[in-house]
């Protein structure tokens, strides 16, 4: 057992619609896993190592102190990691496993190559996946620990903890693949069980209220393509503004929802009936809806590089930001394959970078070496 050895891959994500809406129980969004991945290679060793080369981070090492890891580096980037170590731990030892020392290595290429700077494709989510998945790979024979919906519920544990918001869409691209329509659970149901000492093994058994996913098939000849702005965003802190203009503005942003989900619904209809058309058109008024939000929360969800990403690809069919704005990346649905490059060459001049990425139907993958 001393020998075994695991590679964790997880593919990255795009939000192609229904971006904050997705935040609120019973209202949809629609994302899909890319094929830009983070890998996780794991072993049993003889002290806690951890190395994440592209961040600059390299055999940091820990301890579990009464229930929480301790590293021996401060970097805020660790945060998603402890949290993990920490759940899966938990987890274990609930199951009266004990956790052994192992190194960890995780390798991303959801972050610029050359500058560092994160694509948006939802990298925390799927670290959390592959530390939680290395982790129970090592320690547990019995594969019902690697049940899917498992680990989807134990990253989405690390997440609340880590972060306190956010749907978890990211996170069930990363687990599943594929094109997938979403609705969030109910947070607050988990943090009552947390906090009622429910344990975390009985927790992730459970049905959690108000969670929903399903795949869904694209339109046959639908294209998606992709742009980066060159632009961090700050997911958390956008959502924290929007939370903000939320409990301010009750009915403002009620009008959004609906807005939203007259959208997501759309587009949703659109795969089913094979309809690039209303595909195109329904997430062009998801756009706008997100338009309407940011001008009524004084948030700007549209840079000026994200508007000109998704005027160019209205040229062509429709575009929008994917995720919360204020950067990273924009997405365009077209139904002219020829036209493809054209839309690049157009972004291209607008120094807005075309990314090559194609749909992983394949979700988490966990291979013994």
């Amino acid at each position: 057992m001393s020998q075994r050895t695991f590679c964790i891959r997880v593919p990255g994500k795009l939000m192609i619609a229904g971006e904050y809406a997705v935040l609120e129980p019973n209202h949809k969004g629609i994302v899909v896993a890319v094929d830009r991945y983070i890998t996780a290679h794991i072993s049993f060793s003889d002290k806690n190592q951890l190395s994440l080369p592209q961040l600059g981070l390299e055999n940091i090492t820990w301890q579990i102190k009464d229930g929480k890891v301790a590293f021996d580096a401060k970097d805020s980037q660790l945060n998603f990691i402890q949290n993990a170590i920490s759940v899966a731990s938990l987890y274990l030892q609930e199951k009266s496993l004990n956790l052994r020392k192992f190194q960890l290595k995780i390798e991303s290429q959801l972050n610029n190559a050359e500058s560092g700077i994160k694509y948006g494709l939802g990298s925390s989510a799927a670290i959390v996946v592959a530390v939680i998945s290395a982790i129970l790979s090592i320690h547990c024979t019995d594969k019902k620990d690697l049940d899917p919906d498992k680990i989807f519920k134990l990253s989405a544990i690390v997440h609340l903890k880590t972060q306190g918001n956010g749907s978890g869409a990211d996170i069930a691209a990363a687990v599943y693949g594929g094109w997938l329509q979403y609705s969030t659970f109910n947070t607050q149901w988990i943090i009552n069980q947390i906090e009622t000492g429910v344990k975390v093994s009985e927790l992730v058994k459970k049905q959690w209220p108000n969670l929903y996913i399903a795949s869904l098939i694209p339109p046959s000849g639908l294209r998606l393509a992709v742009g980066w702005t060159k632009e961090a965003a700050s997911t958390k802190a956008m959502i924290d503004s929007i939370y903000d203009f939320r409990r301010k503005n009750p009915q403002a942003y009620e009008e959004f929802l609906r807005e939203s989900a007259k959208s997501v619904e759309g587009i949703i209809e659109s795969f089913r009936t094979d309809n690039i058309d209303e595909a195109i058109k329904y997430l062009r008024l998801n756009r706008k809806a997100l338009n309407n939000l940011g001008e009524r929360a004084g948030l700007e969800i549209e840079t000026e590089k994200l508007k000109m990403l998704c005027s160019i690809a209205d040229v062509y069919g429709s575009g929008k930001p994917s995720g919360a704005g204020g950067g990273d990346c924009g997405i365009a649905f077209l139904q002219d394959t020829a036209k493809i490059q054209d839309l690049y060459n157009d972004w291209q001049q607008e120094n807005i970078v075309p990314l090559d990425l194609k749909v992983s139907r394949q979700g988490l993958s966990i291979f013994n070496i």
